[in-house]
């Protein structure tokens, strides 16, 4: 009976000496791009020769009270619930600060720019797990006004839908925006965040979902095609790096969605939410660049592939790698 009793204390000791509060995602709260253009807030992109339309969150917010008190209260919302945000307004200041530098950076001898868009290099700036796209309208009904929202969470990586919530609150003659909106949402709240824990824990069993393209610039000496022997087998580099993705992946999941002699595009790669930090050997968050740097140091290392390789971030969730690209 002793032993028994001896044991299941050092099992409860062992469960509260290692149990950890789930960690939560990391939020932004953006307004939704149908409410920033056709608001006017706007700006146009040149991606690659096609002109795009996107909004112009800066624009928006320099102009927009009720935005403003709007975004705020949805920030302090989810706050009360304990999850972490991530300020819009800062983030655009701390991008404006970086823009210089990584803003349609150019290849000194490919020419390449990196076709990052403004929203990509918000993203990819702020880390947030999960964009909160919002859009709201206030109406009149007499001498009263209610708010009408709509709220879609989106995986910051892959831009998929993963929670959505919508409704309208009660007529008041008095309240402001952002009271309007907190009596409009609050009933649906709770299920909102249920399905973003849901999806945030499958990350962490399976996850986080990103996309790594190989490409080959034309002054790169070999191709995915070419040969390199690795552990006493040989083939080409291609299958070499498909087996990279084999050894490093959750589960091994991850898709081949285009290979050519130039080209690899691997897809639906479910890479892990932490790595181990090779300075202090510290376990920390890993992005998706921190991912492509070990397959490079692979390939240079292990592989020993002559051409030098160029990383460039396409947004949060996508990054490439030019083979002859430096």
């Amino acid at each position: 009976m002793k032993n028994i009793v001896l044991t299941i204390s050092v099992l409860l000791l062992a469960v509260s000496m290692f149990a950890q509060p789930a960690k939560k995602p990391t939020i932004m709260v953006v307004p939704s791009d149908q409410y920033c253009i056709s608001r006017d807030y706007k700006q146009e992109f040149n991606n690659q020769g096609e002109t795009k339309v996107l909004p112009d969150y800066k624009k928006a917010l320099q102009n927009d009270s009720d935005l403003r008190l709007v975004i705020s209260k949805m920030s302090g919302i989810m706050a009360d619930r304990g999850f972490p945000l991530k300020d819009l307004e800062q983030e655009l200041k701390k991008l404006e600060n970086e823009r210089a530098q990584k803003d349609m950076t150019i290849s000194s001898s490919t020419g390449m720019g990196l076709a990052e868009s403004p929203i990509d290099a918000l993203l990819r700036t702020a880390k947030a797990d999960i964009i909160m796209d919002l859009s709201f309208e206030i109406k009149r009904r007499g001498p009263q006004q209610y708010i009408t929202y709509i709220l879609n969470g989106y995986d910051a990586y892959t831009s998929k839908n993963i929670a959505s919530s919508s409704g309208a609150g009660e007529p008041s003659s008095a309240a402001t925006p952002d009271v309007l909106l907190e009596e409009a949402v609050l009933a649906h709240m709770d299920e909102f965040n249920d399905r973003l824990m849901n999806y945030f824990t499958d990350m962490f069993e399976k996850g986080r979902e990103v996309t790594i393209q190989v490409l080959v610039n034309d002054a790169a000496m070999d191709n995915l095609e070419s040969e390199y022997t690795w552990k006493g087998k040989t083939g080409e580099l291609s299958q070499l790096i498909n087996a990279w993705f084999i050894m490093n992946t959750v589960e091994k999941r991850f898709s081949r969605a285009t290979s050519t002699a130039n080209l690899l595009i691997m897809d639906q790669v479910r890479m892990p939410m932490f790595t181990e930090d090779p300075w202090t050997g510290e376990k920390v968050g890993q992005d998706t660049q921190d991912f492509a740097y070990k397959l490079r140091d692979w390939l240079e290392d292990e592989i020993g592939l002559a051409d030098p390789i160029k990383i460039a971030p396409k947004g949060l969730g996508e990054v490439w790698l030019i083979i002859g690209g430096k």
